[in-house]
């Protein structure tokens, strides 16, 4: 394709170009923001002693709040049959099976620690 007598390779970076260009062509008033306008939600931890029960700490999105609320606030019942741990989400449990028990520090006293 040839475009200004410049070659122009078809990719998908001349593809967004495109789009970017049409962008250009909107009037004004379809591009300008409105006062009116909503702005980001914010979703906060109904939890009143969390930091994340703060407006100016929420987390942007509903599926964040909800993994932080079984994280930190949830009943842990899923439990390493290694180590004892217990987590509230089964593929934190998962995550963790994975490298319980192969990297142990041992003190002198005898107690272990993962890291």
């Amino acid at each position: 394709m040839v475009r200004g007598g410049n070659a122009v390779v078809v990719s998908k970076g001349f593809q967004d170009l495109q789009l970017h260009r049409r962008g250009h062509n909107l009037p004004w008033k379809l591009r300008q923001r409105s006062e009116q306008e909503v702005k980001k939600r914010v979703y906060v931890c109904p939890e009143t002693t969390c930091v994340h029960h703060d407006p100016s700490r929420a987390l942007g999105d509903l599926t964040g709040i909800k993994k932080h609320f079984c994280r930190k606030h949830g009943e842990k019942k899923w439990k390493c049959d290694k180590c004892s741990k217990k987590y509230a989400v089964q593929s934190d449990l998962k995550a963790h099976s994975k490298i319980c028990g192969t990297r142990e520090y041992k003190c002198d006293c005898g107690t272990l620690f993962s890291r």
